[in-house]
């Protein structure tokens, strides 16, 4: 198990960063002059894609970049959405002074595609300068 965390560390480390900044009283912070409307949302999609790009990084170091199979990418796909909709209930029902809220589970969502997209394309620009 711990040649498990040698490669997915990075992203089991941030897998907690987001548990932690996601379960934290934020106060009026979101209400301050330096954010915006939606700037929530923004912060999730960001933090989801760092999570799957890490992810897909582990593995690559694990298992090489040939095992990352489009069935690799759909298991992270719906992993992740089940981190993100585990930490929405979490904000529903256990963390009382957040909100769990849909749309913070779809700006998840779209920020795990854009770490899958951004995989992707480099493995297919690395492919490609091999050849």
């Amino acid at each position: 198990m711990s040649l498990n965390f040698k490669y997915y560390g990075l992203a089991l480390l941030w897998a907690l960063f987001i548990l932690t900044i996601c379960s934290i009283k934020m106060g009026d912070i979101g209400s301050g002059h330096l954010f915006f409307p939606g700037f929530d949302k923004l912060v999730h999609c960001g933090l989801f894609f760092v999570l799957v790009v890490f992810y897909c990084n582990g593995f690559i170091r694990k298992h090489g970049q040939d095992n990352l199979t489009y069935l690799v990418f759909v298991k992270i796909i719906i992993g992740a959405i089940l981190y993100g909709g585990l930490i929405e209930v979490l904000q529903a029902y256990v963390f009382t002074w957040r909100s769990g809220e849909l749309a913070d589970l779809f700006a998840d969502t779209v920020g795990i595609c854009m770490g899958i997209l951004s995989v992707l394309l480099t493995m297919l620009a690395i492919k490609n300068v091999k050849e």
